[in-house]
């Protein structure tokens, strides 16, 4: 008995990460606080009028769903602007810059970094 419950602890701990890395990916996407926000060259050669209406179709998007959103951190979408399909997608680093973050849903230890390309640089 013992047993099941430290997995069913782990499974809950393991919840409880993964919703708090999905909040602080949010507030990061939606306000741009807490990270950096990259375009490729491709994305940055669509010019400063269009890569502003893709930034902001990307601090609205709201439609996560399980088939788009498998691990439920919403770190990864596409939008479309202007028939211009372009994906995001949030990698976690350490406050250096240096290496994958020890822990992304702790933001003292965690720089997120939001990479916006157009679907064809993919």
């Amino acid at each position: 008995m013992l047993e099941k419950n430290n997995a069913d602890y782990n499974e809950t701990g393991e919840e409880e990460k993964i919703e708090k890395i999905m909040k602080l990916n949010d507030h990061f996407r939606q306000t741009l606080q807490g990270g950096q926000v990259m375009f490729t060259r491709g994305a940055h050669d669509l010019g400063e009028d269009m890569v502003r209406r893709i930034l902001i179709a990307v601090q609205n998007f709201s439609d996560f769903k399980a088939d788009n959103d498998p691990y439920g951190e919403h770190d990864f979408e596409a939008v479309t602007v202007d028939g211009v399909k372009c994906f995001f997608k949030i990698d976690y680093f350490d406050k250096e810059l240096k290496w994958g973050s020890p822990d992304a849903s702790d933001p003292a230890v965690t720089t997120r970094v939001m990479t916006i390309m157009k679907a064809e640089e993919y």
